[in-house]
């Protein structure tokens, strides 16, 4: 993306607010642009009138960093499409696509167990469940016909994005014979192989990964050709080596990629990057040491700059390291993780039940609605709308105040209740006064730690009437 503020996109719209964008102004839609929460075809009058500015704009808005997409409908993944090699400069748009593999010498009960095993991982974690976003399929026998038989096995019984890895061309040929339909990534061409590769790409027109481990001279040579074949789904693997010398390589030619990329505005190997942390499993004999390491692989390479990656072991130690390691990285940092305001019912509250004031940050109400859950208090919860800021930093800031809280209590009906009393945090006690003043309640000041309600409710609830 060439244009960095909305006051530049602004300038090349038609500026006349007609709100067939759907939006009030023609700078909202360019705020919107530059998020990409908007799409360029839906300012109408530019499309129908103004060609050229169009095609300008398009070209302006383009990510630096080529976004391919793999796989179809629903659960198809997109990744690249990076701008900026910082996450503060704008945001990381695609979160790194993490890829389990499956083999081709695999008995079916194991293949289906396994399968089952990665599409239906899932961990609760700050308002959302992370999940894993596709299966690679290595071709281990070397021998199409089961390498076709696996896949279509995997095809029948999942709809995850799939990764077709082998670099024999007639392997690739045979798993596309029966997976073409899912818009794969095929895995990959190299050196030896490219030719029959790039044929078997233009024929089903799916992405491609290019291979050159250590070499990127060669690396880039071989997305010059592709190019000029008129393929542009490509994805780069310049090699993973997990150990030694070779580490400390794998990492720099991570570096040299996409700095080149986006700060040399090299066009050939604008694409995004594979990392392949299973190869610890070639080096670490022991199951602890090499999903250790894989998982540290995998660490740095979410960092820098994997878009996608091929990964083996599915202990929870190295799972949950990945997906939470992913999660903070593409966590925009320009917005809080926020819940939506309102009053919220924990567990089954009656008459006497006690009313909760906490802030919309998701980290705040998770906590505070999970110490309320486990320690089994039916209460009312009521989340205060504070643009996703904890409850000290929104006192402090102004966006917790008296007359915010009151806003949120007006959706309350308090005439159910046998009491007229609410419980503000106790990082919130300096909004007590006012707060009972401009609604007639008694507030009572809580702990400053939701972990100490229960002791705190032994001592002050029910209140006096």
């Amino acid at each position: 993306m060439k244009v960095k503020s909305p006051l530049e996109v602004y300038q090349l719209l038609p500026k006349t607010n007609c709100g067939e964008c759907g939006e009030p102004t023609c700078m909202a839609f360019a705020s919107k642009l530059i998020n990409r929460d908007a799409k360029l075809e839906d300012c109408i009058p530019l499309v129908k009138e103004d060609e050229e500015g169009y095609n300008k704009l398009a070209e302006l808005l383009a990510p630096e960093v080529k976004e391919i997409t793999i796989g179809v409908g629903e659960r198809a993944v997109k990744i690249g499409g990076d701008d900026v090699l910082y996450r503060h400069q704008l945001t990381f748009f695609n979160p790194t696509a993490l890829f389990y593999d499956v083999w081709d010498t695999m008995d079916m009960d194991e293949l289906k167990e396994r399968v089952s095993e990665i599409e239906n991982f899932r961990k609760f974690y700050v308002g959302e469940f992370l999940t894993l976003d596709g299966i690679a399929i290595r071709s281990v026998s070397g021998d199409p016909e089961k390498f076709k038989e696996t896949v279509k096995e995997v095809v029948e019984i999942t709809d995850l994005p799939l990764v077709l890895c082998s670099f024999d061309p007639s392997v690739l040929k045979a798993g596309m014979e029966v997976a073409s339909d899912r818009n794969p990534l095929i895995y990959g061409a190299n050196k030896e192989n490219w030719k029959e590769v790039l044929e078997l790409v233009m024929k089903y027109d799916v992405p491609v990964t290019l291979c050159s481990f250590g070499d990127l001279n060669l690396l880039k040579s071989m997305a010059i050709t592709f190019r000029g074949a008129g393929v542009e789904k490509l994805v780069l693997d310049p090699g993973t080596f997990p150990s030694g010398e070779k580490l400390r390589e794998t990492f720099h030619n991570f570096l040299k990629l996409r700095r080149g990329a986006i700060l040399e505005g090299q066009k050939e190997i604008a694409y995004p990057l594979m990392g392949v942390p299973a190869t610890a499993w070639l080096v670490y004999e022991d199951e602890l040491s090499a999903s250790y390491w894989e998982a540290v692989l995998a660490s740095l390479m979410i960092v820098k700059y994997g878009d996608i990656l091929i990964l083996h072991g599915t202990q929870p130690h190295s799972l949950l390291a990945e997906v939470h390691i992913r999660e903070t990285i593409y966590t925009d940092p320009r917005t809080p993780v926020q819940v939506e305001a309102g009053i919220r019912e924990i567990g089954e509250p009656d008459e006497n039940s006690p009313v909760f004031v906490t802030t919309n940050f998701a980290l705040t109400y998770y906590t505070v609605e999970s110490d309320l859950s486990s320690n089994g208090i039916d209460c009312y919860l009521a989340v205060v709308n504070t643009d996703g800021i904890g409850v000290e930093a929104a006192v402090a800031g102004g966006q917790l105040t008296a007359q915010k809280i009151k806003e949120t209590l007006d959706e309350f009906d308090f005439s159910k209740l046998s009491h007229r009393t609410v419980v503000i945090p106790g990082l919130a006690a300096r909004v007590q006064g006012e707060l009972e003043d401009l609604t007639g309640l008694k507030v009572f000041v809580g702990p400053q730690d939701s972990g100490r309600i229960p002791g705190w409710m032994e001592k002050n609830w029910p209140p006096e009437k």
